[in-house]
């Protein structure tokens, strides 16, 4: 530790802020620095690779005071002897960077094609002070630190403002001293749900401060392991794409700026990770128990034994069991679709069935003349209409064209996915047509083969995923964080893998959540994935646990290799069509039963897989109703185990 201090000359005029006061420390000679503490041997990883170049950039961490403001620092070792950093790191709320390089994806979605969209400032190693920063004390919101068994250390620090300073690695260790220094100026209060986050609160806050000896941080110690990470992995990841980068710059709630004391529990409920905004803390101690075998069944090729003289399908949910258990015979599919897809009621008559038939006839078609019947004139003047047909024209040509079925320049397939997509327009004018529905609707119209039916299973597809394709992207977000939720209860390990390499934010799941998986899986594969979706067994959620699947069957690619944020997402793009549908399935599976027979099963997964819900208030008069409906949800819940499906069978 090293402790000094420089008088200088006072600057012109009196600073306004403490942002202000920073901001010109960089720019102007300042009138007093004093530094409380440097440590060299801190790497920051930039995850910019050109012609080979190490991107792994030594430095000086350092807690100084500037004009009385504690703030910590980190500048490489090229800018020795600098005054200040030359980049204050805190960034305004919407702003856009002028030096994003722009990226076109030609006809391909936004989505279609995991890769990386670089910065200027990323590609520009050699001008490494770019990647200075210096940030008050004051605006530390917290610091999470992690560990491999590797024994490389680094300690994230986020913002108030919701921004995560990049990763520093210790190579020479040097954490325990930073924070006895940081201990100075802020309190680190250690999350009871966490062990690896601590809040920052400043010492007139009222917080309780724990001594450093209960912290236990983490053990000193030197490491070559290299890692990196990016200061906003989803708008850098996708930071092209127009659509998707509004997304992704929001995807990260915020920290409550106000700190202070947190919010009161009920000590009846179990804790919840609220209590820290900004960050989804799973307990990383709960023991998930053995992780059970599942083995799948055979599909399902019998029909008309489950209907009575009347038609009516005698038991749907064993229906739905034996189709979560082993999918459909392709000669039923196209029948039992209709079922699970709601275009067919499970209690309907065949008479029944003629009739909605009929009447679904008559008005798709009605739908489809009211846009066959604009003229071209019309037309130009209805820049929505003309939008959406460009899109559809252009994604229709090349959706799944190694499919027979869609093959060739004339083929009548392409025809129909373009008029059922038009038509789909009409029907959801709110939606319209967003570039992914044409992989949703190809197999189904595979499947039924018919233009009427394959329209109305493609609405009742939709009523599933359509907040997928919605332009706010709050689903979106939502599932990206639920799968963090699961995949950290799961695998701490793999997470701190995908943290220390910028891949937590598992941004290269959006096009699996988004579509369903429809470019990971053979045309075949999907057609069994997506059926056993359909049937919502064992829970809403399932598609998320598809994923953990996927993720952890890939943990010993990942973890002890040399894998970084650009690698990680080839070798996941590289798995397109290399999956196997049934261990996927069995393991996703399995990591239900797993989780759900967990006693300390944490709130937030629970709350994903549909186990908890908020209770109604006591007095309400819901309160009796909300009560036994959470029952008879558990009970229809634990109905998919395989024990129940075996007595069943």
């Amino acid at each position: 530790m090293k402790l000094n201090s420089v008088f200088m000359e006072p600057p012109a005029a009196a600073l306004q802020t403490e942002e202000q006061q920073v901001s010109a420390m960089g720019l102007t000679h300042l009138w007093f620095f004093q530094l409380i503490f440097e440590k060299e041997g801190v790497y920051l990883h930039t995850n910019a690779k050109k012609m080979l170049q190490d991107t792994t950039l030594p430095g000086f961490i350092r807690v100084v005071e500037r004009a009385g403001v504690p703030a910590l620092e980190w500048s490489p070792l090229e800018d020795e002897g600098r005054s200040a950093p030359a980049v204050l790191y805190s960034k305004k709320d919407g702003e856009e960077g002028e030096d994003d390089t722009k990226f076109d994806p030609g006809y391909e979605p936004d989505w279609a094609v995991i890769s990386t969209v670089k910065k200027d400032q990323q590609a520009a190693v050699k001008d490494s002070g770019q990647w200075s920063f210096s940030l008050p004390l004051s605006e530390l919101y917290s610091l999470r630190r992690a560990r491999f068994s590797l024994g490389r250390n680094f300690l994230v620090l986020t913002s108030r403002g919701g921004h995560p300073l990049p990763p520093l690695h210790f190579h020479r260790g040097g954490t325990r001293e930073l924070l006895r220094a940081l201990q100075r100026y802020i309190i680190l209060d250690q999350s009871p749900m966490d062990g690896r986050l601590f809040l920052a609160y400043p010492h007139d806050s009222g917080a309780l401060s724990q001594s450093f000896d209960k912290l236990q941080l983490m053990d000193d110690g030197g490491s070559d392991l290299v890692s990196r990470f990016i200061q906003d992995p989803y708008a850098t990841t996708f930071g092209g794409f127009s659509k998707v980068t509004n997304f992704f710059k929001a995807a990260l709630r915020p920290p409550d700026s106000t700190g202070g004391s947190r919010a009161c529990r009920d000590p009846g409920l179990p804790p919840q990770a609220d209590d820290e905004p900004g960050f989804e803390l799973i307990t990383c101690g709960v023991e998930l128990g053995p992780r059970p075998d599942v083995c799948r069944g055979p599909p399902l090729d019998r029909w008309e034994e489950f209907l009575d003289p009347e038609g009516r399908v005698k038991n749907p949910e064993r229906i739905r069991d034996l189709v979560f258990r082993g999918g459909i015979a392709p000669p039923l599919r196209k029948e039992l679709w209709k079922f699970l897809l709601g275009f067919y009621p499970w209690n309907s008559t065949a008479k029944e069935r003629e009739d909605i038939l009929r009447s679904k006839t008559d008005e798709y078609f009605r739908m489809k003349v009211q846009w066959k019947s604009v003229s071209e004139e019309q037309e130009m003047r209805n820049s929505l209409l003309r939008g959406y047909r460009s899109l559809i024209e252009r994604d229709v040509s090349r959706t799944d064209r190694h499919n027979t079925f869609f093959s060739g320049n004339d083929n009548p397939g392409l025809t129909l996915l373009h008029d059922v997509l038009m038509t789909y327009c009409m029907y959801n004018f709110d939606l319209g047509y967003v570039q992914g529905m044409s992989d949703l609707l190809a197999p189904v119209l595979f499947v039924t083969q018919n233009e009427v039916e394959s329209f109305w299973c493609l609405t009742g597809f939709m009523e599933l995923v359509h907040q997928n394709f919605e332009e706010s992207q709050e689903a979106m977000k939502q599932q990206l964080l639920q799968l963090s939720i699961l995949l950290r209860a799961l695998d701490p390990e793999l997470c701190d893998f995908l943290d220390s390499q910028d891949s937590g934010s598992l941004c290269f799941c959006f096009r699996w959540l988004l579509i369903w998986f429809k470019r990971e899986f053979s045309f075949e594969d999907i057609l069994l994935l997506w059926e056993v979706l359909w049937t919502r067994l064992p829970c809403e959620n399932f598609h998320l646990l598809i994923a953990c699947s996927i993720l952890e069957s890939q943990r010993g690619e990942l973890i002890g290799s040399d894998h970084d944020f650009n690698t990680i997402l080839k070798h996941i793009n590289e798995l397109t069509m290399k999956l196997d549908v049934e261990e996927v399935l069995q393991g996703a599976e399995a990591i239900y039963l797993q989780l759900t027979r967990c006693q300390d099963l944490p709130l937030k997964v629970q709350q994903v897989l549909g186990l908890y819900s908020p209770p109604s208030p006591e007095g309400s008069p819901e309160s009796q109703t909300g009560e036994t409906d959470h029952v008879l949800d558990q009970s229809q819940a634990g109905s998919s185990d395989p024990q129940t499906s075996a007595e069943l069978k």
